[in-house]
C-alpha cells in the first residue's frame, strides 16, 4: 500500500507530446462554405487558418504520435487490469477499452480480468447482445487468457499492482469503487462523470484517500491534439476567444434522441459535454464560485422532452451552446450537438469576433486511422474511432502509473473532476431556465 495518496482524474491530461509540430496554412474558404465565420472575406483570407496535422501516420492501425510516444517510453513493468463493466461488443465503451488493451496498444496494461454482471447474468446472457458477448468472451479467453467473472467479489488476490477500469453505469460507480478497493486495487480509473452527484463523488474521493488508493477518471480531451493546438494558438492572438465544439452522430428523430436521453439520463452536461466542462475547469479558471455570468445561445440551442424506450419521459438538451465569463476575466464558449456528426473541433476568434483558427478531431492524419478502424469494426460506435488515440494515451499513462509509480503527466486531480460535476449541476438548471 502506498505511503501517500495520489488521487488523480483522467480528465484529459494536459499536453500530449507529438514528434512533429503541425503547421497551419492560410487558406481562403469558398463562398459556399458554411464552416467559416461570416466576417468580411478579405479579413478571413488574411487571417483564417484551418489547422491540419503534418505528422506521419503509421501504415497500420496504431495510436497517434502522442500515444506512440507514451508506449515507447513505458517500462516493461505491467499493471494487472480489471475491466469492470464491459458492455456489448461494438457498443460498450468498456468493450473498446478492452480491445485496445488486448491489441497491445497499452504496453503497461495487462487485461487479466473482465467483470460483467449483466451479460454473465441469467437475464442479460439470453437477452439482446448476450450471445454476441458470449462469443466474443470465448474468443478472448482462448486467445489472451483473460478471465471473465460476474462480480468484483469473484476476483482472486492480485499478482501484480492492480488497476480497476470501471466503465459501468454511473449510478453503480460508488458501490463498484468500494468493491474494487476491497479487491486490492491500488489505482481506480472511473469513466466520466464518476458519480451521479457531487456529494457521491466527494464521498468516493474521501474513501479512496483513506484507503491510499489512487483514483483517475476517464476524461480524455485534455490529451487531445486539437485542444493543445487550439490553446497554443489562442495564446498568440490578443483578445482571443476559444469555443469548444462537441458532436455526436445520433439520428435527429424522437426515437433516436429519446433512447439517447434515457440511456444518458444524467443529462447532456453530465455526459456528452462533461469533457468540455473539464477543459473549462482545468484551463479557464471555471468554478461555480468564479462564474460571473453564463448565457445560452438561443438560436443554436434546443431542449426537448421525449419518451425513452421504457415510455418514461426525459427532458434534456439535444443541442446547447453557451458562453461563460469568469470573475477573473476569462471568457470561453462551449457548443454540443447530439446530431451534429462525428467531428469535434475548437475555434479561436480574434478581438473583433473573426474566426482565425480551427482545429478538428480527427484531423487529416487521424482520419486515415479512423477509416482503418471503421473497416476493422464496421458496426462499432463511430466516436470510438475519432477519439481512439486519446483513449490509448490515457490508459497507458494510468497503467504505467499503477505499475511503476511514474506520474501520469498532465492528468488532472479528482478535485478537478468534482468541480467539473459541480459546474455541470450549476449550469443545467440555469441554461434550462434561459431556454424556456
Amino acid at each position: 500500500m502506498r505511503s501517500s495518496i495520489a488521487i488523480v482524474a483522467l480528465v484529459a491530461s494536459a499536453t500530449a507530446p507529438s514528434s512533429v509540430d503541425a503547421f497551419t496554412s492560410i487558406i481562403a474558404p469558398s463562398s459556399s462554405s458554411s464552416s467559416f465565420s461570416s466576417s468580411p472575406a478579405n479579413a478571413i483570407n488574411a487571417r483564417l487558418r484551418v489547422a491540419r496535422s503534418a505528422e506521419e501516420i503509421d501504415a497500420s492501425v496504431s495510436p497517434s504520435s502522442s500515444s506512440s510516444d507514451d508506449a515507447k517510453s513505458s517500462s516493461t513493468k505491467r499493471a494487472e487490469v480489471v475491466l469492470v463493466g464491459c458492455g456489448a461488443p461494438n457498443r460498450g465503451m468498456g468493450w473498446y477499452h478492452a480491445v485496445q488493451m488486448l491489441e497491445g496498444r497499452c504496453p503497461s496494461a495487462s487485461l487479466d480480468y473482465v467483470v460483467e454482471p449483466w451479460f454473465l447474468g441469467e437475464v442479460g446472457s439470453s437477452g439482446p447482445g448476450g450471445p454476441e458477448f458470449a462469443k466474443w468472451a470465448d474468443e478472448v479467453k482462448v486467445e489472451h487468457g483473460t478471465s471473465f467473472v460476474r462480480s468484483v467479489s469473484d476476483l482472486p488476490e492480485p499478482n501484480m499492482p492492480r488497476c480497476a477500469l470501471i466503465s459501468g453505469r454511473t449510478s453503480d460507480n460508488p458501490r463498484l469503487l468500494t468493491e474494487c478497493i476491497h479487491a486490492g486495487c491500488t489505482t481506480i480509473y472511473l469513466e466520466k462523470p464518476g458519480a451521479p452527484t457531487v456529494a457521491e463523488l466527494q464521498k468516493m474521493r474521501d474513501e479512496a484517500r483513506d484507503a491510499n488508493v489512487a483514483v483517475l477518471m476517464g476524461y480524455n480531451k485534455n490529451v487531445c491534439k486539437y485542444v493543445r493546438k487550439t490553446r497554443e494558438f489562442a495564446e498568440t492572438v490578443p483578445g482571443s476567444h476559444v469555443t469548444f465544439v462537441s458532436n455526436n452522430a445520433y439520428e435527429n428523430t424522437p426515437e433516436s434522441l429519446g433512447e439517447c436521453f434515457e440511456r444518458n439520463a444524467e443529462g447532456m452536461l453530465k455526459n456528452m459535454a462533461i469533457h468540455e466542462l473539464a477543459l473549462l475547469v482545468s484551463f479557464y479558471d471555471v468554478t461555480v464560485e468564479n462564474i460571473e455570468s453564463v448565457s445560452a445561445d438561443r438560436d443554436f440551442s434546443s431542449m426537448q422532452t421525449l419518451p425513452g424506450p421504457s415510455g418514461k419521459e426525459y427532458t434534456d438538451f439535444d443541442r446547447i451552446k453557451f458562453t461563460i465569463k469568469t470573475k477573473t476575466g476569462k471568457v470561453v464558449s462551449v457548443a454540443a450537438d447530439r446530431c451534429g456528426g462525428t467531428d469535434s473541433y475548437a475555434t479561436v476568434s480574434d478581438a473583433d469576433g473573426n474566426e482565425v483558427f480551427r482545429y478538428y478531431m480527427p484531423d487529416d492524419e487521424d482520419k486515415a486511422t479512423v477509416q482503418k478502424l471503421q473497416a476493422k469494426y464496421p458496426t462499432a460506435m463511430p466516436y470510438f474511432f475519432t477519439q481512439d488515440p486519446d483513449y490509448v494515451t490515457v490508459k497507458e499513462r494510468v497503467a504505467r502509473f499503477t505499475a511503476t509509480g511514474e506520474e501520469a503527466e498532465g492528468v488532472a486531480t479528482i478535485d478537478v473532476a468534482v468541480e467539473t460535476l459541480r459546474v455541470a449541476e450549476y449550469l443545467t438548471p440555469t441554461l434550462m431556465e434561459q431556454l424556456k
